[in-house]
C-alpha cells in the first residue's frame, strides 16, 4: 500500500475498533485505560522492505480483552499488518518508574566510558548545548533537546513535563541546568524561565509533549555535537535516526511506525493516562536501548542533520533487541504549537 492507501485502512480500522468495543461492552477499566476512553490499540503505519506500507498495531498489555480485540483487528488488516506488543509507555524523565524498572543510574553515578560521548551530560555545562541534562526546579531532570528562536529570542526546548513538570506550574518558574536530580539548585544553577507550554490535560488528546525555557544569557553552542540543526522534516519511516541525550548520550536507531494514533502515556499524579495522536515510533539499532530514563526532550534527527522529532516517551518491551521502543512527537508541530523555529 502507499502512504494514501494506508491511512484509509486505517482510518477504517480505527472505525472497526470503535464498533468492537460497543459490540463487546467492553469499558476503559478493562482494557487499563483508567483515566482515558477507549481501547488501549495504537494504530499508525509502518514501513515495509521494499517499499510501501503496513498497518502499525501497538498494545501495551497482554490482557485477555486485548489480546482478542487485536486479534480480530489483525485478521480485518489483512496480510500487510505489524503487531507488537509495547508493553507500558511512560514520559522518561530521571528517577521516574520506567527508569527504575530498567536499571537506570542515579545521580552521581557515571557512565560506563563505552557508552558516554563526553564529561558533562549530568554536570554543569556552560555555555549550554544540547543533550545536556535541566528541568524545571521542581523536577527531577531531563534533556536539553535544542534551541529555538521566538519573536528573536533564545530559549532551550524540552518536553512539558521536563521544563513545567505539572499543570500547577507558571510561566516564569525558575528552570535548572543540571536538573535537580543531577544536584542542580536555584539560584546557583538557574538557567532561565519557563517561557512557553503546549499545556497537557487529563482526558483530552494530545499531539506534543513540549515547553520552552526563555534564557538568561543569550548564548548557546549549537553546533554541540553534530553542527547545527536547523532544517526539519516528517518522518516516511525506516529512516535511520539518533539523539544525544542526558542519560544515553548519543544513541541510534530507525523508525519504525509513524503516524501513530492513540498512544497511552502513563503520566501518574496528577495527569494519568493521556492519549497522543500522530506520533513517531522509533527502535534501537544499537546493542542498548535508544532512550531511557532522562533522555525525555532530546531532538532526534536523521544522519544528515535533519530533525524528525522530540523524544518524550518510551516503552518496557518491544523492539529488535528488546530494550523497549521511544515515542516521538513531529518536531514539525512541536515548533509551529510553541511558535518558535530551530536555531542551529
Amino acid at each position: 500500500m502507499n502512504r494514501d492507501e494506508a491511512r484509509e485502512v486505517k482510518a477504517q480500522l480505527a472505525d472497526y475498533v470503535d464498533e468492537l468495543v460497543q459490540r463487546q461492552g467492553l469499558q476503559p477499566l478493562d482494557l487499563d485505560v483508567s483515566a482515558a476512553s477507549g481501547p488501549t490499540l495504537g494504530l499508525g503505519l509502518a514501513p515495509r522492505e521494499g517499499g510501501g506500507y503496513a498497518m502499525a498495531v501497538r498494545y501495551r498489555l497482554g490482557v485477555p480483552a486485548v489480546r482478542r480485540l487485536a486479534r480480530k483487528v489483525v485478521e480485518q488488516a489483512g496480510p500487510a499488518v505489524d503487531v507488537r506488543r509495547t508493553g507500558r509507555i511512560r514520559p522518561i524523565t530521571a528517577g521516574d518508574v520506567a527508569d527504575a524498572q530498567s536499571g537506570e543510574r542515579r545521580a552521581g553515578q557515571r557512565l560506563p566510558v563505552a557508552t558516554a560521548l563526553a564529561e558533562g551530560e549530568t554536570g554543569r555545562a556552560r555555555p549550554l548545548r544540547p543533550g545536556v541534562s535541566i528541568a524545571h526546579v521542581d523536577v527531577t531532570a531531563g534533556t536539553l533537546g535544542a534551541f529555538v528562536r521566538r519573536d528573536g529570542v533564545l530559549h532551550a526546548l524540552s518536553n512539558f513535563h521536563v521544563l513545567a513538570g505539572s499543570p500547577g506550574a507558571r510561566l516564569g518558574d525558575v528552570v535548572v541546568q543540571p536538573g535537580p536530580a543531577d544536584g542542580g539548585s536555584a539560584p546557583r544553577d538557574r538557567v532561565g524561565t519557563l517561557a512557553a507550554t503546549v499545556p497537557l490535560e487529563r482526558g483530552r488528546r494530545a499531539t506534543v509533549d513540549a515547553a520552552l525555557a526563555l534564557l538568561d544569557v543569550q548564548e548557546a553552542d549549537l553546533r554541540y555535537p553534530v553542527g547545527p540543526i536547523s532544517t526539519t522534516t516528517v518522518a516516511f519511516g525506516n529512516e535511520e535516526v539518533a539523539k544525544i541525550g542526558r542519560t544515553t548520550a548519543v544513541t541510534t536507531g530507525r523508525v519504525t511506525a509513524i503516524e501513530l494514533d492513540d498512544v497511552v502515556v502513563g503520566y501518574g499524579n496528577p495527569l494519568g493516562n493521556l492519549r497522543f495522536d500522530d506520533q513517531i515510533e522509533v527502535e534501537s539499532t544499537g546493542s542498548g536501548p535508544f532512550s531511557r530514563g532522562g533522555d525525555s526532550g532530546s531532538l532526534v534527527y536523521r544522519a544528515d542533520g535533519v530533525a524528525l522529532g522530540l523524544l518524550f516517551a518510551g516503552s518496557e518491551t518491544g523492539g529488535s533487541n528488546g530494550s523497549g521502543l521511544t515515542y516521538l512527537n513531529p518536531i514539525d508541530a512541536v515548533l509551529s504549537a510553541l511558535g518558535a523555529e530551530l536555531a542551529g
